[in-house]
């Protein structure tokens, strides 16, 4: 009798407590094949083109109450293969991509803490990276207050790689130690505009004396704007960066971006654009001075052409890069989208040895299908010509085809929701 009591109170407790909250379940499973022959870089004789199954499998949950907001995203990342059919154990694991929690404060001033994704303005400096299957999450602190279509958000980040006695150097890769953003945004009927601080600590590591390890800070300040109205869409970048890089060079760079398009038909909306991001003269820094513009923790893959040859990896510190290009959205049915772009790259500085500025031109397809609801499929093709300038930057003149083909399958299920 008194364990039904304990069951009955218990379950009572449970759903009085759970009809005061939202709880939703989501899943994610996303495969992808790709071919690579000059993804990234030119193709080279002697070699085989790559191609492989990449895997993202995505478990979130997100609860809801009036006061918190809880979201947990696990993943799995893989590549089809890399553990036999007959395995002991899986070398992969389960890696946490997004735990955090937002404390609502008032309706209009939230704390968001823990590890999440940063994604502001059109993900130039900061975002998401989705087309990576392990995409980009920061462990970071972020105040938000919004109110009247006004929106400021404070973030800051500080690296360890390990509980310490003492301090000690960050030896993780290809990560800060120290980072700290302020974003403000506001939007109006037709125009919204944002400005941007980020403080960007890298840690130098000097091999032979250790006194000498310290924070490099560089600074990133800079606006993103849009105009819509009607058929007409407008929208821009201009960043400006300073104080010191890794190297403890002075650094001097910009980044300038436009963007028009025009909805001529429901169905059918050319885009012109052009983006310069300063590099510097033959690709090296000189009298301690380096004018190459770093786009940091952007979704580089979104820009200046899907094959990744600038930013995604590589390309930093160099000659900087003019982006000209033109692209079209054409909706060939309800459920059917087609993107077609054009690139033309050429180097923003001097190449060395007087070389051609010229890199070349890239065609980009991306083919979207809808299924139904929780089902979709991508499929791409690139293409690159490379002019002489690409070939001296990738020191590669074997002249070789370079393109690059995908198709990816997107399942996005919802397993549980509870909208009470």
């Amino acid at each position: 009798m008194k364990i039904h009591n304990s069951f009955t109170l218990a379950f009572f407790l449970f759903f009085t407590y759970f009809s005061n909250a939202q709880l939703k379940i989501d899943a994610e499973l996303r495969p992808r094949f790709e071919y690579r022959h000059g993804f990234k870089t030119l193709f080279a004789d002697n070699v085989d083109p790559a191609a492989f199954v990449s895997q993202r499998t995505r478990l979130k949950t997100a609860y809801k109450t009036e006061k918190l907001d809880f979201f947990l995203s696990i993943q799995d990342i893989r590549i089809w293969g890399d553990v036999p059919q007959l395995n002991t154990a899986d070398k992969n694991g389960l890696s946490i991509h997004e735990a955090w929690g937002k404390i609502m404060f008032t309706p209009e001033f939230s704390a968001k803490i823990g590890r999440q994704e940063i994604s502001l303005d059109d993900q130039r400096i900061f975002g998401s990276v989705d087309w990576a299957q392990q995409a980009r999450s920061h462990d970071a602190a972020v105040l938000n207050y919004q109110k009247n279509r006004f929106t400021l958000n404070i973030g800051a980040a500080f690296n360890q790689d390990a509980e310490r006695l003492t301090e000690t150097t960050l030896t993780t890769p290809n990560t800060y130690k120290s980072l700290q953003y302020a974003w403000l945004h506001k939007d109006w009927n037709n125009f919204s505009a944002s400005l941007l601080f980020l403080n960007n600590g890298l840690q130098y590591i000097d091999d032979t004396n250790t006194d000498n390890n310290e924070t490099r800070y560089s600074q990133t300040a800079g606006t993103h704007f849009g105009y819509k109205k009607n058929k007409l869409g407008i929208i821009g970048n201009a960043y400006y960066q300073f104080g010191n890089d890794l190297a403890d060079n002075d650094l001097s760079a910009y980044l300038l971006g436009l963007e028009a398009s025009y909805k001529i038909t429901p169905s059918f909306t050319p885009i012109l654009g052009i983006e310069v991001q300063s590099g510097n003269d033959n690709g090296t820094t000189s009298n301690r001075e380096n004018t190459a513009f770093n786009p940091f923790y952007g979704t580089n893959h979104k820009f200046n052409g899907l094959m990744d040859y600038f930013y995604v990896g590589n390309h930093i510190n160099n000659v900087g890069l003019i982006d000209l290009y033109a692209k079209a959205k054409i909706a060939l049915t309800t459920k059917a989208n087609l993107l077609v772009a054009i690139h033309n790259f050429s180097a923003a500085a001097d190449m060395p040895s007087n070389g051609d500025t010229q890199f070349g031109n890239e065609i980009d397809l991306v083919y979207s299908y809808k299924m139904q609801k929780d089902i979709a499929i991508k499929a791409g093709y690139s293409h690159l010509f490379a002019a002489d300038g690409m070939e001296l930057l990738k020191e590669n003149t074997d002249g070789n085809t370079n393109n690059w083909g995908w198709i990816m399958l997107i399942i996005k299920p919802t397993l549980f929701t509870s909208n009470n």
